[in-house]
């Protein structure tokens, strides 16, 4: 028995122990037994849509006026379970209080469900084997660490709870003295939790555009996009070496944590002076020198998967809105609120180009070599999701066609991008769209929400059958 580095108490199960590390469930019998982790997260995610479907259309008193169609309550739950922000009625204007409590209660829960299963899947599948026990489980790594799942699951809640906390305590001295104090309460909770969650709910119609001059507002939601989007293991590793990097028996960060670091510093400080460039004399003119670098780092930051708006997307260039869509598809990092293919999933693909064009046949980063297998299973990843927003998009040309209207084709696009990665973002065509366009969008948020592969596993019943022999190789010429 022994601890692993993020505190969490490790060993090996009763069989194959030097080969086979499960993960702590109880003694679980029945149907739970044939149910795999992708079916239970899978299945998990789908309920609690369904739930929030029947609650719009069953809650009384979440209305101002007329109350949601079955159509727009599957909308409008998907994309608060899956946090990703589009909306077909205007939060603000169309729910009371208790109406924007309840879709506050479905971001949350989405948002803690995400980081508490895939933060558990990391600890799992980042435990470091023995030379041996890796020889013997490298087929599939069907292995994991024995993580005290109860452990995990409160430093995940107290993790969450403490950073919105320290969220809206920011967001209410900022807006206090200008909105009111009691007034300002609500608001703050709001928009930190959705912000940390990365669903770009807002209980302003205009989302930030109206708060674009106020630099504090934009910075503290960029901070927790930032947080939420990192991850909890990211985050726990990199807050423990930072504050133990002085004593001689610190620990190195991991190739995950620092591959998650920097890849967010890059996409952060890159995008920054280009939306700056784009958008000086455009979207931004009416500012002043300080608020267009505000607002420019805040376009970099939202771009990937929050979804608030300093700016109409409407009234932006072609040049701002194609680099939006670009890191709209790279997204957040595994472990996080984030959607997108993830930035290590990017970042290993790049790895990858670089190895190759050095003559080297294996990606390193870190002084590390990166495993075949790993970097197979991202560029599989990335293809998959060229595919689906591919798919998307098309659907949503043909959905929302308008005759001799071929600049409309940007917004469909943006919008099929913004919802397959949860980023929540809009052309302002959401409202707009049509029965066939909305179950599209639903369609796009549930899968980028769960993950194609993820899904994919989860529709496999039974068991994997092992095959024990494999046809020849035959290559075939590429390029």
């Amino acid at each position: 028995m022994r601890k692993s580095s993020s505190g969490y108490r490790l060993r090996p199960s009763r069989v194959a122990p030097a080969a086979r590390w499960d993960v702590s469930l109880g003694n679980q019998s029945g149907i739970w037994r044939e149910i795999s982790p992708p079916q239970l997260f899978v299945g998990s995610f789908a309920m609690l849509v369904l739930l929030g479907t029947f609650g719009f259309l069953l809650i009384p008193g979440l209305y101002t006026s007329e109350s949601l169609s079955w159509c727009d309550a599957l909308f409008t739950s998907t994309s608060a379970v899956c946090v990703t922000g589009l909306t077909v009625v205007d939060t603000e204007t169309s729910f009371t209080f208790r109406g924007q409590c309840f879709i506050l209660l479905l971001i949350q829960l989405g948002g803690l469900g995400m980081l508490a299963f895939t933060s558990l899947v990391i600890q799992i599948l980042g435990f470091r084997l023995s030379l041996r026990a890796e020889a013997l489980t490298h087929d599939a790594r069907k292995g994991g660490p024995q993580v005290d799942l109860k452990r995990l699951t409160i430093d995940v809640v107290v993790f969450t709870f403490l950073i919105e906390a320290v969220g809206a305590i920011a967001l209410l001295i900022l807006w206090g003295p200008k909105m009111g104090w009691t007034e300002s309460i609500w608001p703050a909770i709001f928009h930190s939790v959705s912000a940390f969650c990365n669903a770009g709910f807002s209980t302003n119609s205009d989302s930030l555009i109206g708060l674009r001059d106020s630099p504090g507002t934009l910075l503290v939601i960029s901070g927790l996009i930032i947080a939420g989007g990192i991850g909890f293991v990211a985050m726990e590793e990199a807050v423990v070496y930072f504050s133990n990097r002085h004593r001689a028996e610190t620990k190195r960060l991991s190739a995950h944590t620092r591959l998650i670091l920097v890849t967010t510093l890059i996409l952060l400080v890159v995008p920054w002076p280009m939306f700056a460039f784009f958008e000086w004399q455009g979207t931004l003119k009416d500012l002043s020198v300080a608020d267009k670098v505000v607002n420019s780092f805040f376009l970099s930051s939202t771009a990937r998967t929050a979804g608030f708006n300093s700016i109409d997307y409407s009234q932006a260039s072609d040049s701002t809105n194609f680099l939006t869509i670009i890191l709209m598809s790279i997204g957040g990092s595994p472990g996080s609120t984030a959607g997108g293919m993830k930035t290590t999933t990017f970042a290993l693909i790049i790895l990858l180009a670089w190895s190759r064009l050095r003559g080297s046949e294996t990606a390193i980063f870190a002084n590390r070599s990166l495993p075949d297998d790993t970097i197979q299973r991202a560029i599989g990843l990335a293809v998959v999701c060229i595919v689906i927003t591919t798919i998307g998009v098309f659907a949503l040309s043909i959905t929302e066609n308008v005759p001799n209207a071929p600049s409309e084709f940007l917004p469909r696009m943006f919008e099929a991008f913004s919802a397959f990665n949860t980023v929540g973002l809009s052309m302002n065509l959401t409202p707009h769209l049509s029965f066939a366009g909305r179950i599209v969008t639903i369609t796009l948020m549930f899968l980028g929400r769960v993950g194609p592969l993820t899904l994919a596993a989860a529709l496999v019943i039974g068991r994997k059958r092992k095959t024990h022999f494999r046809f020849a190789y035959e290559d075939v010429a590429v390029g």
